[in-house]
């Protein structure tokens, strides 16, 4: 039996992982407040995260043991990284409240899945979070949102870059998606293009960090291109590195600008390093569509496969005179309202605690779980 207030539901394999991995630190802290646990659906996962986190961790393989161990446990609230398939078979448990807080803020269309709709509430991280939901869904109730900032983005984790005289730049692209509509990657488009330009600027220090699925792509385009990349910056020596591995929020405190694409990344760098200039790729061509579903390239510059043949000359240009500043400190409230570093974690910690409340209102129980009679 979990004994546990708060479960943390995980159903996919160990590639996808790092959705999770990412709130482990964050639910740590929760569960002092409120005990939690992990409920995982894959042992090769339950292996990945038994080295991140001293959390209770139990598995679940089948549906059946999955309804045995709800039946059993005395969780009140169950929290949803992504939009795994299997949630639903989770989401079938009435008795407790499901709560949706994701693995990051981007505008990728994915972001306001019409999954939404399947959970009690939303965590989202602002305003910008709010309008897309709005805005892609039909008859949804936005009332089931609640805005708590992004508090992976409170975490100051160890640094990973050693330290450097050098103004670094960080190319940070994201992977290819499950789907067409949902690709936003530049790794075989401009990827390679990217870094050659990066390398001629004179006094920097590239540093290539991309998203944990594209070192383990299963598309040749992707796999090709950035093993050309590794080799560029390789074959580059002095302080040029490929960091494939570790957390990138631990990587951004020590860099002056980020290329990327439409992803999480974009954000955080804006949340985390607002003074500093950002890139974002268009790999659909389409300035207008950008402008408009992705307001953070609204205080960049954007690169397609036509404007990076100047991107030496723009980066060099923008490390001396960053034109984009005073808009950037306006888009980073668009996205996450007024929440400075540590609001966010108060603001999800007092979120749950409502919700745990709530569910023992909902259920007419005291707050140690045992049901009120008359």
């Amino acid at each position: 039996m979990i004994h546990a207030s708060v479960l943390a539901y995980f159903a996919d394999d160990p590639t996808r992982s790092y959705q999770l991995i990412q709130w482990l630190p964050v639910l740590e802290q929760l569960d002092q407040h409120h005990p939690v646990a992990v409920v995982a659906r894959d042992a090769s996962t339950v292996a990945v995260l038994e080295k991140r986190t001293e959390l209770p961790i139990t598995l679940a393989p089948s549906f059946a043991e999955l309804h045995e161990l709800y039946a059993e446990s005395d969780a009140k609230v169950v929290l949803y990284c992504n939009n795994s398939m299997l949630n639903f078979q989770s989401l079938l448990d009435s008795r407790k409240l499901h709560v949706h807080i994701n693995h990051g803020e981007s505008d990728k269309q994915s972001m306001a899945s019409n999954n939404a709709k399947a959970y009690d509430r939303v965590f989202v991280a602002g305003e910008a979070a709010v309008q897309r939901h709005e805005a892609g869904l039909l008859e949804f109730d936005t009332d089931r949102l609640v805005r708590i900032g992004r508090p992976q983005l409170d975490l100051r984790p160890p640094a990973l870059l050693e330290p450097t005289e050098l103004r670094t730049v960080l190319y940070a692209p994201t992977w290819e998606g499950d789907a067409e509509y949902n690709d936003y990657t530049s790794v075989d488009t401009i990827g390679a293009d990217i870094v050659r330009a990066v390398l001629d600027v004179p006094g920097v220090r590239l540093v290539y960090k991309p998203h944990p699925k594209v070192t383990t792509s299963k598309v040749e385009a992707i796999r090709d291109a950035h093993q050309q990349i590794l080799g560029l910056v390789a074959a580059a020596g002095g302080e040029h590195c490929a960091v494939t591995a570790g957390d990138i929020l631990a990587v951004m405190p020590d860099c002056d600008a980020m290329i990327t694409d439409v992803s999480s990344v974009g954000l955080d760098w804006l949340y985390l390093r607002t003074e500093k200039p950002i890139f974002i790729t268009d790999r659909h061509h389409d300035a207008e569509r950008l402008r408009q579903e992705v307001p953070v390239s609204r205080c960049a510059d954007v690169l397609d496969e036509v404007d990076v043949a100047g991107l030496t000359a723009l980066l060099t240009a923008r490390l001396e005179l960053d034109e984009h500043h005073l808009a950037r400190v306006a888009m980073r409230h668009h996205y996450f309202d007024d929440h400075q570093v540590g609001d966010s974690t108060t603001r999800f910690l007092e979120s749950v605690s409502e919700l745990v409340a709530l569910r023992d209102r909902l259920l007419g129980a005291d707050p140690t779980g045992e049901a009120i009679t008359a």
